[in-house]
């Protein structure tokens, strides 16, 4: 690069901090392919290096004003270019898995059988509740599905404490007969 390009490049950047979009276009046109060769050179994506380049020139529309002029402008570009290629490489590390310890992570999901039988229990629990008194299913409604306490549930149907823990009482033990009766035993495999 010459002296006359490197001084127009600082008067270019001097433009940019003031908001000329003309100059900004200028500097993106006389710079694009250095950055993007740098950048590739660094990621060895062409994707991600295509995206250095906006990211780049986005921080120059935003920093133009801090620039110094220590350095020359095609070097302060690079430099950012360098910036954003290695936050990028480190992103990428963190985010890929190679196959060994992708396979290492235990799969603690159900597998079908156990989906089927959840389902099952499910459906069944529901009809069992349907079956239930509505002040009882009220109780175990707000108890066990809204998760509010025995002082609360009082508060929200208007009965005293002591009968909410009444009807919880009976209401569990109603379920839990409809639930054997179902053929459904506590809990989950």
């Amino acid at each position: 690069m010459n002296a006359t390009q490197a001084t127009s490049d600082d008067i270019l950047i001097g433009r940019i901090a003031q908001g000329d979009r003309v100059a900004m276009q200028v500097l993106y046109g006389r710079h694009h392919v250095r950055v993007f060769r740098f950048g590739l050179r660094l990621v060895r994506n062409e994707q991600i290096a295509e995206d250095l380049i906006s990211e780049v020139f986005l921080d120059v529309w935003r920093q133009a004003g801090k620039f110094e002029g220590r350095s020359a402008v095609s070097t302060w570009l690079l430099a950012i270019t360098r910036f954003k290629a290695l936050s990028a490489l480190r992103k990428r590390k963190d985010a890929e898995l190679d196959d060994a310890t992708a396979n290492a992570i235990e799969d603690t999901s159900d597998d079908p059988e156990v989906t089927v039988q959840k389902k099952d229990k499910g459906d069944a629990l529901r009809r069992c509740l349907s079956s239930l008194s509505a002040e009882h299913r009220e109780i175990i409604d707000l108890v066990y599905y809204h998760e509010k306490s025995v002082e609360e549930v009082a508060g929200l149907v208007g009965i005293p404490e002591n009968t909410v823990k009444t009807r919880l009482f009976y209401a569990r033990k109603k379920l839990a007969e409809l639930l054997k009766a179902a053929g459904v035993e506590r809990g989950w495999p």
